[in-house]
């Protein structure tokens, strides 16, 4: 595709042939496949060389900000949701830091709280091998940021996980599925050098001009890989729980084509159930098709008592609230229940993969002393 072809194809997420494919390749092609541009055009009833053509032309303009396959990494290495105590005015530095120089933390992100600022300012997700101490790393940062304490919240029980920002714009207040959502329990899976290897190309985001047909087979040769056995190994990876899904994840925080921006506001909602109904509870919250994440946490007294956290968005914060006012009725419906809630809205955010390779850490440790 020349650049003055890529310039004239539409790149705003709110093109009805975009959102047609977006709705798909957001989060609609779940583990491993072969052939994902084909896929997509077969699910989202495009034409392949116009999808092809699409999401190469959105991914360069930034509407699209990558292109990858996920990984399951909770079943890959330990991960946590940590929220930091730290001054006001650290806060930016210490964003700056992690987003800049920690490549196993993923969502990097200032909150507040609903009912004004937070002393829990800054909030980040983090992955460490197995092997290695989340909290020796989680110290490290502490003593580069200048941060009062931290809180680890590990993920107990997994109720949603899927983006799929486009399929959720307009969704009416309260929708919901007819049944409770699965709970489910990470659980890492030891792999060979071999398998790292190969979830090493898995993984990688994919540029503009790499986006169509055979795009595994080209990586699989690039890495001096067998295309038969590079697909055996990745198949037998998707069938042990390791892989997520192949996704085009939008630029949602940040203005994209024509200084729009998708989603304007994000809410971590936060919920202190009875205990010993969490997963009871994280299954009926777990329902609501708004969210595009639900957690059994344990956020400790320092948090509340929070147990159950979950992530929506929307583009006012009317919308976020009323669709979180749905799910506490429902809560007191059911007879669950709930003896604190809180939102930490969304400030400013740095959203990258996460780093999870056992040879990475090992290497990133020693240039720190921490082995």
């Amino acid at each position: 595709m020349t650049a003055l072809a890529m310039i004239e194809t539409p790149v705003s997420p709110r093109d009805p042939v975009n959102r047609q494919i977006l709705e798909v390749s957001e989060d609609r092609v779940r583990g491993f496949v072969r052939d994902p541009m084909r896929t997509i055009a077969e699910l989202s009833g495009v034409a392949m060389p116009v999808v092809v053509e699409r999401i190469r032309a959105m991914l360069a303009a930034g509407t699209i900000r990558r292109v990858r396959q996920t990984l399951l990494a909770t079943n890959l290495a330990q991960g946590a949701l940590i929220a930091w105590k730290i001054d006001e005015t650290r806060t930016d530095a210490a964003f700056d830091y992690i987003a800049a120089h920690d490549p196993f933390s993923g969502h990097v992100v200032i909150r507040n709280g609903e009912n004004g600022r937070s002393e829990w300012r800054l909030w980040t997700t983090l992955k460490v091998p197995a092997g290695f101490s989340v909290e020796t790393h989680c110290n490290f940062l502490r003593q580069q940021i200048g941060a009062e304490t931290y809180r680890v919240m590990p993920v107990l029980r997994a109720f949603v996980l899927g983006v799929g920002h486009m399929r959720r714009k307009g969704m009416k207040i309260g929708e919901m599925s007819p049944e409770p959502a699965k709970a489910t329990q990470p659980a890492v899976v030891d792999l060979t050098e071999r398998e790292w290897n190969v979830l090493s190309v898995l993984k990688a985001d994919f540029a503009p001009n790499e986006i169509g047909g055979a795009m595994w087979e080209n990586r699989a040769l690039a890495a001096g890989i067998r295309t038969q056995t590079f697909f055996g190994i990745a198949e037998d990876l998707d069938r042990r729980g390791v892989i997520g899904r192949f996704s085009t994840f939008l630029e949602h925080t940040k203005p994209v084509a024509d200084n729009e921006r998708l989603s304007s506001f994000n809410g971590l909602f936060h919920w202190a159930v009875p205990p010993g109904r969490e997963i009871e509870a994280g299954c009926e919250i777990g329902r609501f098709a708004i969210l595009t994440h639900c957690y059994w946490r344990d956020g400790g007294p320092d948090l509340n008592g929070v147990n159950i956290m979950a992530v929506a968005h929307g583009e006012t914060k009317d919308d976020v609230m009323a669709h979180k006012a749905a799910i506490d009725a429902h809560l007191i419906a059911t007879g669950i229940g709930f003896t604190y809630t809180n939102v930490y809205w969304g400030g400013r955010a740095e959203i990258k993969p996460s780093e999870i390779s056992p040879a990475a850490y090992r290497q990133w440790a020693r240039t720190r002393d921490l082995l």
